[in-house]
C-alpha cells in the first residue's frame, strides 16, 4: 500500500487535475487520487499520511450538493468522520480558488478543512505564504500564511507548476518521506 492517501473534492475537475499532478510528481509513495465522493470512512482512515484537496465554491463553501456542486463531495463526506480521532495522522492541504472573482472568501473551503481536521487532533503541514496573491479575506489565512497550498487556476495558472513543486518539497520533508519530487 502507498504511504500517502490522496483525496480530493471537485466541481469543475480542476482539483482532480492537481491531484493527478501530485501523484505524477510523487510517484508510488502516493496512492492514486481518490474523489472523496467515492470512498468510505474506512478507506480514508487507512492512511497515516494524507494530502487533501478542495476547491472553494460560491461564497466560500466546500463543494457538495447543497453548496451548488455538481456531485457529492466534502460536504457530504465529513459527517461520516466527524467523530474520528486524527491524532497521529499528518495531513497536507491544497485548495483552489479565484482571488479576483471572490476576493472576500478566497479559498475559504481550505480553512474549513483545516479547522475540521485540526480540532480532531491531526498534525497539519505544508503551510504556504500569502505573498503573490491579491485578495481581501480568507479563512485559510492564519498568522500571515495559508494553511496549505493555494492555487488560482483562473488568474495565475502559469504559476501552478512552480508553486506545486515547491510545496511538495516542503510536504515531503515535513512528512519525513524518503522520496524525490519529480519535475
Amino acid at each position: 500500500m502507498a504511504q500517502v492517501g490522496l483525496f480530493f473534492g471537485t466541481d469543475t475537475g480542476n482539483t482532480r487535475k492537481i491531484a493527478k499532478l501530485i501523484k505524477k510528481k510523487l510517484g508510488d509513495a502516493v496512492a492514486d487520487p481518490m474523489n472523496i465522493n467515492r470512498v468510505s470512512a474506512a478507506d480514508f482512515a487507512s492512511y497515516q499520511l494524507l494530502i487533501l484537496g478542495t476547491p472553494t465554491l460560491g461564497s466560500g463553501e466546500l463543494p457538495g450538493l447543497t453548496a451548488g456542486g455538481s456531485e457529492a463531495s466534502w460536504e457530504e463526506f465529513l459527517p461520516s468522520i466527524e467523530d474520528a480521532d486524527f491524532t497521529g495522522k499528518t495531513l497536507a492541504l491544497f485548495g483552489l480558488g479565484d482571488q479576483v472573482g471572490y476576493p472576500d472568501e478566497f479559498v475559504d473551503a481550505l480553512g474549513f478543512l483545516y479547522d475540521f481536521f485540526q480540532t480532531r487532533g491531526a498534525k497539519l503541514v505544508g503551510s504556504w505564504p500569502v505573498d503573490g496573491y491579491d485578495f481581501a479575506l480568507s479563512t485559510a489565512e492564519r498568522d500571515g500564511e495559508f494553511v496549505g497550498l493555494v492555487l488560482d487556476q483562473d488568474n495565475q495558472r502559469e504559476l501552478t507548476d512552480a508553486r506545486l513543486e515547491e510545496w511538495l518539497r516542503v510536504v515531503v520533508m515535513e512528512m519525513n518521506l524518503q522520496i524525490e519530487v519529480t519535475v
